[in-house]
């Protein structure tokens, strides 16, 4: 009788260990389906200026490291500014062509702003006003000025003694200085970004595709191969172009070391000048390569940078504050910008800065030797 007491007892704690480590399982199992999520919640909004395409605006579920392509579309008279909200994993939160991977649930945000903007050549600037018309001020010895009948413009560029003009309708058109054929962009279709180099004109497709017109004689315009880029910039004699993934491509003129941008990483903006090539970090840091013979890659201190533009011997930044920095050849008092504020967008020339004012205002330093400086009545509200 007392041996079958014991194994009763027996049995009966083991079948309760067994339940217990079945609870425990369970427990453990429910516990790593709590921390463990497989779908995550995306919100998107946009502020007045323009739409969030794709995927659209509103409440979107998507499984653990789905990574989503977003398409900011803005309205006329407006631009793409950022993605802000929890853009911790947006790709690059200045393009309006990006991804982001989810992680977590998510809300971000397309702003746009009201179009406007500014470019400077070697003796000319150029505003672009809110109702898509365009002003310009300086040399006008190749007819890089004559603008005043455009219409439809929603980013201006300019070259050397060249100026474009990307319209709304995608297309591009130009004036000033032909002998390269830098302005024969008249048959270019589908267009979203432009950009003009000493002597050549860049222009940025959709599908992250480059194509480019103009002299060639350092293999400036060799982007043929080129696939998702979200930004191109021209320089000198070379061109730089920022891809999806944030690495940063370049081809032209080498002999500074200015195409040497092979290991970058986290950049969100690039800009190209006469020899050396500047990048804008994720983190508001700033790199740079190429020459350096007046200092202006000198920009390893500088922090809380939201732009950037390189000159030809120098280099602006544009602080979050709205103050604006620069090093380089000041030969000129080209970035005698110390006392500038309210500023919202530089651009520089080859030996002048302008910089535009959140009310439309602008404002320029440097060399004025044909007036492209003599912009202080200008209002491209």
């Amino acid at each position: 009788m007392r041996i079958i007491l014991s194994l009763r007892k027996h049995c009966y704690v083991a079948r309760v260990s067994i339940l217990l480590i079945a609870v425990a399982l369970i427990g453990g199992m429910v516990s790593c389906a709590q921390t463990t999520r497989s779908y995550y919640t995306l919100t998107i909004a946009s502020t007045a200026g323009g739409l969030v395409t794709t995927p659209g605006g509103g409440n979107f579920t998507y499984s653990n490291g789905t990574v989503v392509h977003l398409v900011a579309t803005p309205d006329n008279g407006y631009l793409f500014a950022s993605w802000t909200g929890d853009a911790g994993t947006i790709a690059n939160v200045n393009a309006a062509t990006t991804t982001i991977t989810m992680g977590h649930n998510y809300s971000v945000t397309a702003n746009f702003v009201k179009q406007y903007g500014l470019a400077a050549g070697e003796k000319h600037t150029v505003g672009l006003k809110s109702d898509g018309t365009v002003v310009a001020m300086g040399s006008n010895y190749y007819h890089q000025l004559d603008v005043s009948g455009w219409a439809h413009i929603v980013q201006v560029a300019a070259g050397r003694y060249h100026t474009v003009g990307l319209k709304s309708d995608v297309t591009v058109v130009a004036v000033g200085l032909n002998w390269d054929g830098q302005c024969n962009v008249s048959d270019w279709t589908d267009i979203i970004q432009v950009a003009a180099g000493g002597s050549d004109t860049v222009g940025l497709k959709p599908d992250g595709t480059v194509v480019a017109v103009g002299l060639n004689d350092s293999g400036q315009c060799d982007v043929g191969n080129w696939t998702r880029i979200v930004q191109a910039a021209a320089g000198g004699g070379h061109t730089v172009g920022l891809k999806l993934d944030d690495t940063v491509v370049a081809v032209g003129n080498d002999t500074y070391g200015q195409c040497d941008v092979g290991n970058w990483t986290n950049i969100i903006q690039v800009a190209a000048g006469g020899g050396h090539t500047v990048g804008l970090k994720l983190d508001g840091t700033v790199v740079a390569v190429g020459d350096n013979t007046s200092g202006q890659c000198d920009v390893g201190n500088w922090t809380s940078i939201v732009q950037v533009a390189a000159g030809g011997l120098y280099t602006v930044g544009l602080c979050a504050n709205g103050t604006v920095v620069a090093v380089g050849s000041n030969a000129f008092g080209q970035y005698d910008v110390g006392n500038w504020t309210d500023i919202v967008q530089v651009a520089t020339g080859v030996f002048h800065t302008v910089g535009l004012k959140s009310n439309g205002a602008v404002v320029a330093v440097g060399w004025n030797s044909n007036g492209q400086c003599n912009v202080g009545g200008w209002d491209l509200n």
